[in-house]
């Protein structure tokens, strides 16, 4: 699952607005299949244009603006140099007015190309799981600064696969702990790193001593359901 070219939009999606129009709804997904390579190389994959009223007003506002800087290199207000949307003929200098057209008609969309059928995940929900993405790299920054998950030499299978589910495990862990408190996994190791259990011998009497908990502890053992 990838993002799209948004250059791509107006020609991908000419053949469904042609036949349905231009007008989409907010949050509209439309879904085409894209041909992809070329010869044996060539196969399909499909893409989803998510449209969003918002993005559209933050893409027109800086279409104008480019426009703008276009305009001015135009008309010679400023320097000629490499600016999106200036067409440059010989010694004529213009706005390239069908490249404006094809950046107005992409505004407020953004692709998704994938190879998950649509039976197993539909436009809406490509959308949200390529939102969560964010997710997949904050867990690897995670597994190597909070839970301190360092890389490790090991040289056979069982080893290396060891590591990797002691690591994921942690992982998951953390990530269970991260949503039932609402608190971040930084701060749950440093609240609960000062908790502490002691057995004492005293003439074969076992006495357990335990850390005070402050509000902080508290609050995320109960949260977790767990008992002190």
């Amino acid at each position: 699952m990838v993002a799209a070219r948004t250059s791509k939009a107006p020609k991908e999606l000419e053949d469904h607005f042609g036949q349905r129009g231009n007008a989409i709804n907010d949050g509209e997904v439309v879904e085409l299949i894209r041909p992809i390579g070329q010869g044996r190389d060539r196969r399909e994959r499909r893409v989803v244009w998510h449209y969003k009223w918002q993005r559209a007003q933050r893409d027109y506002r800086t279409l104008n603006a480019q426009i703008n800087r276009a305009q001015r290199v135009a008309d010679r207000s400023e320097p000629l140099k490499k600016q999106r949307f200036v067409k440059v003929t010989g010694q004529s200098v213009a706005l390239d007015e069908a490249s404006i057209e094809r950046a107005r008609q992409a505004a407020g969309f953004k692709g998704y190309v994938t190879n998950i059928a649509p039976a197993v995940m539909d436009g809406h929900a490509v959308v949200a799981a390529y939102h969560d993405l964010w997710k997949v790299e904050q867990s690897f920054r995670m597994a190597k600064s909070d839970l301190k998950a360092r890389p490790i030499f090991h040289r056979t299978r069982d080893s290396i696969e060891a590591h990797l589910t002691i690591v994921f495990a942690a992982l998951a862990i953390a990530r269970y702990q991260q949503n039932r408190t609402g608190t971040s996994i930084k701060k749950i190791v440093r609240t609960l790193r000062r908790i502490h259990t002691v057995v004492i011998d005293v003439d074969d009497h076992e006495l357990t001593a335990r850390t005070p908990l402050d509000g902080d502890a508290q609050a995320i053992i109960e949260a977790l359901g767990a008992r002190h």
